[in-house]
């Protein structure tokens, strides 16, 4: 009779399907090199804050680099960093960290999710929503990053709503609607199918 307290055995998996699991490394080097976009981000972010900071002290060559980053145009030259330049760069820089914690989000959740686990149990460093996550939890957290970096970019538009035309305006107030319809749906069907599951038990 055996303990059942012991682990159960398991048989050792035959060729093909060992094969057929172990190509889930293939993805490593995805989420590798999403590691190194997460560094240009990185990088971009402290050039476009060295370029504020610059320019808040009266510095000519950053005022320009951050007008040019931004896209900002007015019949008036800029002589001084004034208060809608730098809402926009701030609007920028905030749009580059929603990014990054998306980044953060697809390698961290995917490689726990698809990979590989990564034995942070306990950590003290452990993200709160990775103790529960899975792909269903991880495509709601996308989708909901998604909304955000969607609603800077659409604040960004409107504050600087004169260089655009009313089309490009209309645009991309739809496609911000679609992605909340999309999430609102994607959050649903995820109730629906945890309501399921958890009736079945």
């Amino acid at each position: 009779m055996s303990d059942p307290l012991q682990p159960a055995k398991t048989s050792p998996m035959r060729p093909l399907p060992k094969l057929i699991f172990a190509s889930r490394w293939l993805q490593l080097p995805l989420y590798l090199g999403l590691i190194v976009a997460q560094a240009v981000y990185v990088v971009h972010f402290l050039v476009e804050l060295t370029h504020l900071v610059e320019a808040a002290f009266g510095s000519q060559t950053a005022l320009q680099a951050l007008i040019n980053s931004i896209g900002y145009k007015t019949e008036a030259p800029i002589t001084t960093l004034n208060e809608t330049v730098i809402m926009l760069v701030v609007l920028a820089l905030i749009d580059v960290v929603m990014i990054s914690n998306l980044l953060i989000m697809v390698i961290v959740g995917g490689y726990e999710t698809f990979v590989s686990r990564m034995n942070l149990e306990g950590h003290e460093d452990q993200p709160e929503w990775l103790s529960h996550v899975n792909a269903s939890v991880l495509k709601v957290k996308l989708a909901m990053s998604i909304i955000g970096i969607s609603s800077i970019h659409l604040l960004k538009t409107f504050i600087n709503a004169d260089n655009y035309s009313e089309k490009v305006l209309i645009a991309q107030t739809v496609i911000h609607v679609a992605f909340l319809l999309s999430a609102m749906a994607i959050a649903y069907t995820d109730k629906l199918m945890s309501s399921t599951a958890n009736g079945k038990h």
